[in-house]
């Protein structure tokens, strides 16, 4: 029997392109040979099976093959008289050859995967010095019991040519924000923990932290940008940090852009005869606002001024805006229907 490609990369049949990448990545950094220098010789021969088995299962028609015949019939051997499965012509080659597999360097896989031959290089082995140090950009933990929680954020290692720098693409992650820190303003703190190259070349881990400022009216969608605080690596520029703010749902005020909405349940005898509608504002003031006019159903209370900051002059605001459900009595008396019908009518 030959190898069960899908037993040495620990996944199943169906498995997606997704998983196999994600289970050759896992497996692929836990074998590599540099990585093991005590158990060298057992450490290759389990690295070339994985990055074997992820060769053959990454390409449709390999894997066509593989799964009707088994790796024999990858490597030369003809499939059973009659057996079913891949056409002839994904079989044999256009001049009617038998498809041959023969699998190609681990080290050139892992390289093109990842970008480098070797990131263990402390620890000697396959990478050249240019290579060493050239490790993939993996993001730390934001925050902190301190200062909050914010979950990893990796950047996977790209392929770049030794001579010339790029940028890595920005990490972006929420920061939720309640209604209140909108719009009085407030300042959060976050701990990141980062990789920085050495006078060496070799990767250092450091934290820092970042202090957000945010700004009264700010609304969501609003980013706040750390240029290059991402992890150093050879010719490569740090990525940008962005916190993107996120807006937490409200008990008692829903944002419209730069107005808020609140909603007042009253009593039909109040819609009739008026109500005083008390409210704590986001700053921790309070209302009394009087309403002399009948409330009938779709009736809106505007108080000028009182909504959230325009971002451009803090020193303005939108409206508040009070809308009302009116709860009718479930039933009424024959004396209090003539009393309000001899009401309206009079």
């Amino acid at each position: 029997m030959g190898l069960d490609y899908y037993k040495v990369l620990q996944v199943e049949r169906g498995a997606s392109d997704d998983e196999l990448k994600k289970a050759y990545r896992k497996l692929a950094m836990k074998w590599h040979p540099d990585k093991n220098p005590n158990s060298k010789k057992a450490a290759e021969t389990k690295f070339k099976q994985i990055s074997e088995a992820y060769e053959v299962l990454s390409d449709s028609q390999k894997r066509a093959v593989y799964d009707q015949y088994g790796e024999e019939a990858l490597k030369g051997q003809m499939p059973p008289p009659g057996a079913g499965g891949p056409s002839v012509s994904s079989y044999y080659g256009g001049d009617g050859s038998a498809f041959r597999f023969n699998p190609r360097s681990a080290n050139d896989i892992f390289a093109e995967f990842f970008g480098f031959s070797s990131p263990f290089s402390s620890m000697g082995g396959m990478g050249s010095g240019a290579e060493r140090g050239t490790r993939g950009s993996r993001f730390g933990m934001f925050g902190d019991d301190m200062f909050g929680s914010f979950p990893q954020f990796p950047v996977e290692a790209s392929v770049h040519a030794p001579q010339r720098s790029h940028k890595a693409g920005s990490i972006e992650n929420r920061l939720p924000c309640n209604l209140a820190d909108l719009y009085k303003g407030t300042t959060k703190k976050m701990k990141i923990s980062r990789e920085i190259l050495d006078s060496s070349g070799r990767t250092m881990v450091v934290e820092e932290i970042l202090t957000i400022e945010i700004k009264p009216g700010w609304k969501k969608g609003t980013k706040i940008t750390f240029p290059e605080k991402g992890n150093e690596a050879p010719h490569v520029i740090p990525a940008d940090i962005v916190f993107v703010i996120d807006e937490k749902p409200h008990d008692q005020f829903l944002r419209d852009g730069n107005d808020l909405i609140m909603t007042q349940k009253i009593s039909l005898a109040e819609a009739l005869t008026g109500c005083t509608v008390l409210v704590t504002t986001l700053d921790g003031r309070n209302l009394t606002i009087v309403i002399n006019n009948v409330i009938n159903p779709g009736y809106e209370e505007v108080v000028p001024r009182e909504g959230m900051p325009i971002p451009r002059d803090p020193s303005k605001k939108g409206n508040l805006k009070i809308k009302f459900i009116i709860e009718f009595p479930p039933r009424l008396t024959t004396k209090q229907k003539a009393e309000i019908k001899w009401l309206l009518e009079s």
